[in-house]
């Protein structure tokens, strides 16, 4: 009998309390072999307590706490690795704020069966985002325009957020040499994926504005961004990813 195959849904989370009991709840009802880990930045709001008491009720529940906040791509290093570590065979990225629908999961892993990263992409089938400003909007969409012209990335969204790689990608990664911590680190994975001849695949998705809570954009994360692409491919070019 050939054994199921086990899901792991890494949640960043920081002040989150508002959205997690509801957002664990739904993504857990989409399958029976899928799990959540929170990577909990010191949140004050009691986000980390409402995650532990989960954890009594399920075992399907996980926490990693940290001491600060330390930044989106090393949560989700910590959450890769802690996927590695406990025999995971899928392993998503997912905001924490219903920005993304916790019942577009049976999709990924519908097309996890062929692909080696399945990416939930806001520019696939013209552009799919709500409540959004035209600011924010037009920042996002030249952002990838950039990426791609920079990197030769063959991605519409480079930067989006919902994704699911296998372990094998993870496991060919070097995860200690990633470099950026913002949400350049999207477009760093990605890239080093691709690089590395792995099997990427966008799928259409609706991204919808956060529910509750504060973004946690700023200009740091969009500079970082900026300069971040220019780094991966001279790196790529000089071999030292």
């Amino acid at each position: 009998m050939a054994t199921q195959k086990r899901s792991l849904v890494i949640i960043p989370t920081y002040n989150e309390a508002e959205n997690i009991k509801n957002l664990i709840s739904e993504i857990l009802s989409q399958g029976k072999n899928i799990e959540v880990l929170v990577v909990d930045d010191n949140s004050s709001d009691g986000t980390s307590k409402i995650v532990k008491t989960l954890h009594q009720k399920t075992k399907k529940v996980h926490l990693i706490e940290r001491e600060k906040k330390m930044g989106l791509g090393t949560a989700y290093i910590a959450g890769f690795k802690y996927a590695l570590h406990h025999g995971f065979d899928y392993i998503f990225e997912m905001d924490a704020d219903f920005s993304h629908d916790p019942k577009e999961i049976p999709n990924f892993l519908y097309e996890i069966q062929k692909y080696d990263l399945v990416i939930g992409s806001r520019y696939i089938n013209g552009v799919s985002v709500v409540h959004w400003p035209i600011r924010r909007l037009l920042l996002s969409y030249f952002a990838n325009k950039y990426t791609h012209w920079i990197t030769g990335l063959p991605l519409r969204d480079a930067t989006a957020g919902f994704k699911c790689f296998r372990r094998v990608v993870l496991e060919n990664i070097k995860l200690d040499n990633v470099k950026s911590n913002g949400y350049s680190f999207q477009i760093e994975m990605n890239f080093k994926t691709w690089w590395k001849g792995f099997n990427l695949k966008e799928i259409p998705i609706t991204f919808v504005d956060r529910r509750r809570g504060l973004s946690k954009m700023n200009r740091k994360i969009v500079w970082e961004a900026v300069f971040m692409v220019w780094k991966i491919r001279l790196r790529a070019i000089f071999n030292r990813l």
